[in-house]
């Protein structure tokens, strides 16, 4: 088995924001595995909170170029690597290839129904009220919207964007923002916009501070569980937890965790960092068995790649390109 990874750069359309951080551009790897002529690609943009970049992501891969070459199977990556970017992109290369060779579509190997479009939320990046306003009403075909918050003029924020869309289902995302006080001198005006959903409101390691925390709102984990072995810290404390590719490791782990998640009493979401259309694909598979989809980096992008996810009237399809037989993907373009 070969691999070969390549380093991408995709420019945004404009600056975003979150807490402690500001975007311009999407740096990614896209990681290809090539077996008999076949190849399958996976694409990871790493976890930037976790100091993990494209060079990092790419030293994990090559260290186990050896292993690679003599075939390595998404069982053994559970071993071989630690959830993250590097794991992600090499799993989701190893899905696409076996869908390629098996003649068989990822999902049905996953033990999916056929996918169909999945209602996403679409992220309105931190700014002044007026600015958040103004892309909150740009997404006029969108029903769901999630706003990136700070702890820093939030209110107006949430007020300005509910006057601009009193149509929408609202979440809102602190990344970190808050503590136990502030979120609860917040909460008024949460319920007030109607918010549907609080995502990681405090500071990760500090979660305890929740508990007992009685919110009317459904609180979600993001950064605070990061694959499999962080679920059971989550709960009593939080509703909902987010599942991400780049921080689990892949969809192999994904999946598990959407089954667990459930099992656990809490309410499985699928999320994004920056990307492609290729990095959405196997996003949008998890998605099939979450309640919450937040899939909507590509609209981000100044530019996709080709095949594209399809957005339209709220929702995200990945009809074509990653996880599909060569001859599946000639049948829907006819």
């Amino acid at each position: 088995m070969d691999l070969h990874i390549d380093f991408e750069r995709w420019p945004l359309r404009v600056p975003f924001r979150i807490t402690g951080y500001t975007f311009t551009e999407a740096n990614i790897i896209v990681v290809t595995v090539t077996e008999g002529g076949i190849s399958g690609r996976g694409e990871a943009a790493g976890v930037h909170y976790r100091g993990e970049s494209p060079q990092s992501m790419a030293r994990q891969l090559e260290a186990l170029r050896p292993l690679i070459a003599q075939g390595v199977t998404r069982e053994a990556l559970w071993s071989l690597l630690p959830p993250g970017g590097a794991r992600n992109a090499l799993d989701c290369a190893l899905w696409d290839l076996e869908a390629r060779v098996s003649g068989m579509p990822a999902w049905r190997i996953a033990g999916l129904h056929a996918p169909k479009p999945l209602p996403t939320t679409c992220t309105v990046g931190a700014d002044t009220p007026e600015a958040m306003a103004r892309t909150a009403g740009a997404y006029g075909g969108a029903k769901r919207l999630k706003l990136k918050l700070t702890g820093e003029n939030d209110i107006a924020r949430l007020r300005a964007v509910r006057a601009a869309r009193p149509d929408a289902w609202i979440g809102v995302d602190a990344n970190q923002a808050y503590d136990a006080v502030s979120l609860r001198e917040i909460l008024p005006a949460f319920i007030e916009a109607d918010v549907q959903l609080i995502e990681q409101p405090v500071r990760v390691g500090r979660e305890q501070e929740l508990t007992g925390f009685d919110s009317p709102i459904p609180l979600a984990a993001d950064e605070s569980v990061q694959s499999l072995a962080d679920l059971a810290l989550a709960v009593g404390l939080f509703d909902v937890v987010n599942i991400k590719l780049d921080k689990c490791g892949g969809l192999t782990e994904a999946l598990q965790m959407a089954a667990e998640i459930r099992r656990l009493g809490m309410k499985p979401m699928v999320g994004c960092m920056e990307g492609t259309s290729l990095a959405m694909a196997p996003g949008c598979l998890v998605g099939q068995r979450c309640d919450l989809v937040d899939l909507d980096a590509p609209l981000f992008l100044a530019e996709d790649r080709a095949p594209g996810a399809v957005y339209e009237r709220g929702t995200v399809w990945c009809p074509e390109g990653w996880g599909r037989p060569a001859a599946e993907r000639q049948a829907e373009r006819v």
